[in-house]
């Protein structure tokens, strides 16, 4: 009995100390939860253990080695930026400051070019990164790179169009051989097995622009093998948009494959209130069964290069081709006829914004940075007698700069962007980097979207002008996002799903960059989680690179 009674004893106070000792790493109480699936709000807990989310719920009797209070704040999913530029410069700095200080703990990398691969006829991409140069050849090599190097966020990637036809083509305008397009579809492969989430084309400049329809379906042939998705900047957002948007659909059709169209817009003023017709033109095709999706920022500015205003067959060659066509007269002369009159099926950024020069940023670091074209044309041709002509003025800029000019046209309405930003299948992508307001990241004068997209999304849309509900807007940033590229484990505020979490004050989360001071971080983005760590700790930056490189095989991709 005595042996009984002290058996009881212990087994009390066992149970006791196990009572006391925390189950989680961290309880989040009280949040006013928006899961990312649409569904409306609740307020609840958060418990995660290690990575993972392992409880949703009224979870009063649960201890946590660290709890936070978010009363008064939403619960978010982390959010996905589903259209990123941060390649390199996540290797210079992988705290992503600008992209954490958002609520991003994902960025999804590559447009027309990506990290790779670099072989055949391409070089291999070599970067210096305090003081220890880095080199690679494939999107794996730059997978291991960033591995190595550690990051604040999760990153995927695409791999770019013009990387593989380069790789098989170089600097030649010509046709491929058979032989060469086998290399490049051999070069995609490679990539998707390196865990490419599928690949991403940029038409409307050289080399992808030299991409026909045929080629890009044949291409994504190879993408649908892996179960991976075309994203595509359209061959054409301005006088060829719609034809351009017949042409993304083709693709997806024709190649059973699903389709992002990056940043969509109608970025010519002469077509401005028309995307009603890019609305119907998809949604015609999402009825007959084409999976066709877009993105969009939230800025009716667009980020590009001046040498974009000079035609495709002067870029053959590369730059250094470029740089020698700009010189000479006869060329020059003929570069003007085409800027003024175009030409079939070319984008043409001039033409877009009514030749009006005072609509050009230029973003790039340098002299002109900050200044608007207009100013840069002034500038350049005080003194000078006769006054020389505007593209003659551009043309020796580009000259000086070596052949790149960063600029941000004004060329797409407010109207446009929001009916598209408004349907089920937009979701958001900053088209952007993870810059800095101080230290090397602090470069050139960059797009807002650099360090506002999602809080703007939040404080503009949703709760100054109720374009979109807060759910809707969280689903858009998060699961739709999730869902396009096949990502099962993250995207929702769930139990068993990755601890990536955005928490936030509704009524105060906005952006606070603007066009000519860019380098403001947002306000109301209080706590950011990546991978069960906290990475933003009541607005502050902590330090911590939990993130992961998520590979495309790893979610699901065909063998």
């Amino acid at each position: 009995m005595r042996w009984s009674i002290g058996l009881l004893a212990v087994l009390v106070q066992v149970g006791s100390v196990a009572a006391q000792e925390p189950p989680y790493d961290l309880v989040i109480r009280g949040g006013r939860i928006v899961d990312g699936t649409g569904n409306p709000w609740f307020t609840a807990d958060v418990a995660i253990r290690g990575e993972r989310i392992v409880a949703v719920g009224k979870l009063a009797g649960a201890q946590g080695n660290r709890e936070i209070d978010a009363t008064g704040l939403v619960v978010a999913p982390g959010f996905i930026d589903m259209h990123s530029h941060s390649d390199l410069l996540l290797l210079e700095d992988g705290h992503a400051q600008s992209k954490i200080r958002q609520g991003v703990t994902t960025e999804i990398l590559g447009e027309g070019s990506s990290a790779g691969p670099y072989k055949g006829k391409l070089d291999p991409q070599k970067v210096t990164v305090g003081g220890k140069e880095l080199t690679w050849t494939t999107l794996g090599g730059y997978v291991k790179a960033l591995e190595e190097s550690q990051t604040a966020v999760n990153v995927a990637s695409y791999v770019g169009l013009d990387n593989v036809w380069q790789g098989a083509m170089g600097k030649s305008f010509e046709r491929p051989t058979p032989a060469q397009f086998d290399e490049m579809k051999s070069l995609l492969d490679e990539a998707m097995r390196d865990g490419a989430f599928g690949l991403s084309t940029m038409l409307a400049m050289p080399p992808g622009s030299l991409a026909t329809t045929d080629d890009l379906v044949e291409l994504s042939n190879v993408v649908a093998k892996h179960g991976g998705i075309y994203s595509t900047h359209n061959r054409n957002e301005g006088s060829g948009v719609f034809d351009a948007i017949r042409e993304a659909i083709a693709v997806g059709e024709r190649a059973a494959v699903p389709v992002d169209i990056i940043h969509v817009k109608i970025a010519d003023q002469k077509l401005w209130d028309r995307m009603n017709e890019i609305v119907a033109l998809i949604e015609a095709a999402r009825a007959r069964g084409v999976n066709v999706q877009t993105n969009v920022y939230p800025y009716t500015r667009g980020n590009n290069n001046l040498a974009s205003i000079i035609p495709p067959w002067a870029h053959e060659g590369g730059k250094a081709k470029l740089l020698a066509r700009l010189k000479d007269p006869e060329a020059r002369g003929r570069m003007k006829r085409d800027i003024q009159a175009g030409l079939p099926g070319w984008y043409n950024h001039y033409t877009a914004v009514g030749g009006d020069w005072s609509r050009m940023l230029i973003s790039g670091k340098g002299q002109w940075e900050g200044l608007t074209m207009d100013r840069v044309l002034a500038l350049r041709s005080q003194g000078k007698s006769p006054t020389p002509e505007p593209l003659d003025v551009l043309f020796d800029l580009l000259i000086d700069e070596g052949g790149s000019v960063p600029t941000v046209y004004a060329h797409h309405t407010e109207d446009d962007m929001r009916l598209a930003l408004s349907q089920p299948w937009c979701s958001i992508g900053s088209d952007g980097s993870a810059y800095a307001i101080e230290g090397p990241l602090r470069r050139g004068n960059p797009h807002p979207r650099n360090f506002g997209t999602f809080p703007r999304v939040l404080g503009v849309y949703v709760r100054e002008t109720g374009v979109l509900k807060l759910e809707d807007a969280v689903r858009k940033m998060t699961s739709l996002n999730a869902n396009k590229l096949g990502i099962a484990d993250r995207g929702q505020v769930r139990p068993g799903l990755f601890a990536d979490l955005s928490l936030f004050d509704p009524a105060k989360v906005i952006d606070q960059a603007t066009y000519e001071k860019p380098f403001a971080y947002n306000v109301g983005i209080e706590y950011v989680l990546v991978n069960g760590q906290v990475v933003l700790d009541r607005g502050q930056h902590t330090g911590a690179l939990p993130g992961k490189v998520l590979r495309h095989a790893q979610v699901g991709a065909k063998p």
